[in-house]
């Protein structure tokens, strides 16, 4: 199986650290969600892998604190900001074109991505999302996921307590992925970058005129790339529910459910996924 690597660079005046696998296959970017601790190798390193046998894959850690990537610049527009430097990312590794994917807030971030640059998305793969189902107008209920996000405090027990709201395969909730997620979240720096994240967040879903940026519900169901839409039947965080609301809205992209995966169906049911993903691109 392929082995994931770390590596850096400049997306224009901070440092991006993203995760790759692969060889010389076409180019796949994957934007991880926006809980404590995420980042590319947490998001996808399950999933990596075997879509590393014909891709060369890549997994950003998004700016706002997340990851490894520099938490000293500030995401002051929430995740537009993750769109900008994702747009920036693909410029600083000269990928001119590439299927985009992204899970939970990712998601958003990779369909905004392809509004903004249809030319440079050559298929795109949308994996459970909270955050598209409120920028098409949808309200989501309180879930166990969110009240655990709510309640992390930085400590192992809190981290863990929330993975549990995530992911349905419990024997993925090892020692090394709390540590590795709560690490992450707790490095200098990542607490500050994470606030200032979540205050542009509420500036762009909240603020009438930024909201604009925010907003799907006129342009995403008019999105012409080739789409699917992936979701956990047993999601703990964005119910299945919201996702059967979306298909209804989004009548061109392709929605599949799978069971036995949580919110992270992709580290769930990563050969599944995979499957999913190939036969789509292959299409």
């Amino acid at each position: 199986m392929a082995d994931l690597r770390s590596r850096n660079v400049m997306t224009g005046r901070f440092r991006t650290h993203y995760t790759e696998c692969g060889g010389n296959g076409p180019a796949l970017v994957l934007c991880h969600g926006g809980g404590p601790g995420s980042s590319g190798e947490a998001g996808f390193g399950q999933l990596m892998p075997p879509l590393a046998t014909k891709f060369q894959v890549y997994a950003l850690d998004s700016v706002g604190g997340f990851g490894e990537t520099d938490p000293y610049y500030p995401a002051s527009e929430g995740v537009q900001s993750r769109v900008d430097q994702l747009e920036a990312f693909m410029d600083a590794l000269c990928i001119e074109k590439a299927v985009v994917g992204g899970n939970s807030q990712g998601a958003w971030v990779a369909a905004k991505y392809a509004l903004e640059h249809p030319d440079r998305v050559e298929r795109l793969v949308l994996i459970a999302s909270n955050t598209i189902s409120g920028a098409m107008g949808l309200e989501s209920p309180v879930t166990e996921g969110m009240k655990a996000i709510r309640a992390y405090n930085g400590s192992e027990e809190s981290m863990r307590a929330f993975l549990k709201t995530i992911v349905w395969n419990k024997n993925l909730i090892t020692d090394e992925l709390v540590k590795l997620r709560n690490d992450c979240a707790n490095r200098p720096g990542a607490e500050a970058a994470r606030k200032i994240f979540q205050e542009g967040q509420q500036r762009l879903t909240k603020d009438p005129n930024l909201r604009l940026k925010f907003d799907l519900r006129h342009t995403l169901p008019k999105l012409t790339l080739p789409t699917i839409c992936i979701w956990g039947e047993d999601d703990g965080f964005a119910p299945v529910a919201l996702g059967r609301q979306l298909e209804a809205m989004l009548p061109n992209i392709k929605f599949h459910y799978v069971a036995h995966a949580g919110h992270q169906v992709q580290n769930d049911q990563p050969q599944l996924v995979a499957k999913l993903m190939m036969d789509f691109l292959a299409a």
